[in-house]
């Protein structure tokens, strides 16, 4: 049985020409939001050896509560943004921050690492926040210049507040033990709940049949037993190859399972036609190559090039955040909203190639220096790639999933393409590292291995933008000329 829409819960069509009071409100309703996820996915970065020594655990019992909260965010996004699409956008949103909220409560007041698990676990449901914020401001922005910029901005904050996040972890955990840490994002998450609640609009999909639970568990468990699968692979020699090929299986044979049912399903989480589209595979593919060139080369080979005594640089952890992941953050930061007004002129897709083949360039002249003494040289190149890749490509990739969504359902190519976005990114800690280490211990040494690692993430993104030109265009999200 399907349900309407209700006079309380517009369909886009009634929210499509909002006020620019109603841009103002949602658009500080929005940033809350994704400012309140963004401290759980990065604030703890410099506390984890606070947490290790106050819970007396391992490193790798800490490493795997932050993989719980990343494999969590994933699995949400592949089907909270539909829901979103038939109970309500803010609803869901608003559930997804108190969520939040209560798992920062928890894992303030844990005394062992199971404790600190289940808290980053229930944390994880706050994943969806920035394709749902993207959906949301769509809604009620349709100018193409407009939306453009605007998803610059709440893209790119969520790509880091240019490293003060970090920094504010830091003198937390130094100062006032991580617990503090978990408080603040805690008091923040519910700050944003009520922000979200009495000032963003709320919205529906036009069409508002039942959830499709049934896809969205086969789903969440294909793509799980994938993503740990790929957390298991990333231990490299020391993985249980065992247990990667029974996830596998399970992953592979759960998808066919999820397609069979989608095929013959009356309202599906993602309908098989869908699902053939250029828009659908073409973009999620990209999103993952992407994210497979990039993402463990800014968060581990160079801030691990920067460090290694090996070679010329030997720079303190604290130095690598100056030096390189702040101007990073803060030129992805100040170049999205940039980005995103291009993008309504100059098209979404030449922006992502523009951006993507900005940061092959970038990859490939760090390869070159990898040798260099010169701060000034790495501090230069980690503003380029921060702008190419941080500052573009990251924003189109993310804008490209909402413009491309159907009319229908406007939720569900958010939540697959993040779900590519997630998967990308922990298959580049598996490929980058391995190649690292395989050339590490020829006779080139370290160097030989940073070298390929960059290289490797180089050809990686070549796959992305050769990929990129099936995606079709937004046309409606683009100023025609």
């Amino acid at each position: 049985m399907e349900t309407r829409p209700t006079p309380t819960t517009p369909p886009v069509e009634a929210a499509a020409d909002g006020g620019r009071r109603t841009v103002v409100t949602l658009m500080i309703a929005l940033l809350s939001a994704c400012l309140a996820f963004q401290l759980n996915a990065s604030m703890l970065s410099p506390a984890l050896v606070t947490m290790e020594r106050e819970l007396h655990a391992t490193g790798a019992q800490i490493a795997a509560t932050q993989t719980a909260f990343f494999t969590a965010a994933a699995l949400f996004t592949l089907f909270l943004p539909r829901l979103g699409d038939l109970v309500g956008r803010r609803r869901v949103l608003v559930g997804m921050l108190l969520a939040m909220a209560v798992g920062c409560v928890i894992a303030a007041l844990a005394t062992n690492v199971t404790v600190l698990f289940l808290g980053r676990l229930l944390q994880g449901a706050s994943g969806p926040v920035v394709p749902l914020c993207l959906v949301m401001l769509r809604v009620v922005v349709s100018e193409p210049r407009t939306y453009g910029t605007l998803m610059g901005v709440v893209t790119a904050v969520n790509g880091g507040i240019a490293g003060v996040d970090a920094l504010l972890g830091g003198y937390l955990a130094t100062n006032h033990g991580f617990a503090s840490i978990f408080w603040t994002m805690a008091a923040v998450a519910i700050v944003s709940a009520l922000v979200v609640r009495f000032l963003a609009p709320e919205s529906t999909a036009s069409d508002r049949p039942r959830m499709d639970w049934a896809g969205s568990l086969l789903l969440v468990v294909s793509v799980g037993a994938m993503l740990v699968a790929v957390n298991e692979l990333g231990k490299l020699g020391a993985a249980n190859t065992v247990l990667v090929a029974i996830l596998v299986v399970v992953s592979v044979a759960s998808f066919a399972w999820f397609w069979r049912t989608e095929s013959k399903g009356r309202h599906p989480l993602v309908s098989i036609p869908q699902l053939k589209e250029r828009a659908t595979w073409a973009l999620v593919s990209t999103s993952l190559l992407t994210l497979c060139g990039i993402f463990a080369i800014m968060n581990g080979i160079v801030p691990a090039l920067a460090q290694d005594s090996a070679l010329g640089l030997r720079m303190s952890a604290e130095e690598v955040s100056w030096w390189v992941l702040m101007p990073y953050a803060l030129a992805g930061l100040l170049m999205g909203p940039i980005s995103g007004r291009l993008a309504a002129t100059l098209g979404y897709r030449t922006m992502l190639q523009i951006g993507v083949g900005g940061t092959i360039v970038g990859l490939v002249l760090l390869a070159l220096n990898v040798g260099s003494e010169s701060r000034v040289v790495l501090l230069g190149l980690s503003v380029a790639v921060g702008v190419t890749y941080a500052g573009i490509a990251n924003i189109m990739l993310n804008g490209l999933g909402v413009t491309l969504s159907p009319k229908a359902r406007p939720g569900s190519l958010p939540g697959l393409n993040t779900g590519g976005i997630n998967l990308g990114a922990g298959v580049s800690f598996v490929v980058i590292y391995a190649v690292q280490t395989a050339f590490a211990s020829t006779p080139g040494g370290p160097s030989a291995g940073y070298v390929a690692s960059l290289l490797t993430g180089a050809l990686i993104l070549v796959g992305a933008l050769l990929m990129s030109l099936r995606i079709p265009r937004p046309v409606e999200a683009e100023v025609q000329r």
